[in-house]
């Protein structure tokens, strides 16, 4: 496979569908940061528009609401038209990626950065390669990270289990990520539920 493969239409998962957790981890505003992962143009244009809508709208409310508690809000984000040596193995599974082109590059505007927010540039799979956010993390006190974006099984997963490695509580909020299909979103969950985290929806979360 080489660059984004078609996506199909599939229903977000609700609360009944979900993964039971293993620790009994609760989100503390005081302790938390939310991760927007990757949600820029180029990775959301494949999306049916009902669904790109309804994951935009459920992670927009957790952004504002992450806002109103305190919570700082991090971004990752591609920088675009990487060279061989920034891409590296990416190439081979994922061809050239997104152009510098702010077509490509911009977070959608549903969730646009504030001025406050932490942003990042991202270089791999785990939000936290080459990127500074844990130091900033840590340097803040925080040791909880709330993830939302795409791809599920991808750089969420990927950035999941490195929160893990990093002992961060680590909360997946289900319907605020969205993957290639149906399959590969629930994977995501199952996996994340079983090993490093505990799987939520927006509501739960921010209750």
């Amino acid at each position: 496979m080489s660059g984004i493969p078609p996506i199909e239409p599939y229903e977000l998962p609700r609360a009944g569908e979900l993964p039971a957790p293993v620790p009994s981890w609760t989100v503390d505003p005081r302790r938390a940061v939310l991760l927007v992962h990757d949600m820029q143009r180029y990775f959301l244009r494949a999306f049916p528009a009902p669904l790109r809508e309804q994951l935009l709208s459920n992670a927009a409310q957790l952004r504002t609401r992450c806002a109103e508690l305190g919570i700082p809000v991090a971004y990752t984000a591609q920088p675009g038209a990487m060279d061989d040596a920034q891409r590296g193995l990416l190439r081979d599974f994922w061809g050239p990626g997104m152009r510098r082109s702010a077509a490509d590059r911009e977070i959608t505007a549903e969730l646009a950065p504030g001025p406050d927010d932490w942003l990042f540039t991202k270089w791999r799979y785990s939000a936290f390669f080459r990127t500074g956010l844990l130091e900033r993390m840590r340097a803040h006190g925080r040791d909880q990270l709330i993830v939302c974006g795409v791809y599920a099984h991808v750089g969420v997963l990927m950035t999941a289990v490195d929160a893990f490695t990093h002992d961060l509580e680590t909360f997946l909020v289900a319907d605020a990520v969205a993957d290639f299909s149906a399959a590969d979103h629930r994977l995501a969950l199952d996996y994340a539920a079983r090993c490093c985290a505990v799987v939520r929806t927006v509501k739960e979360v921010v209750a």
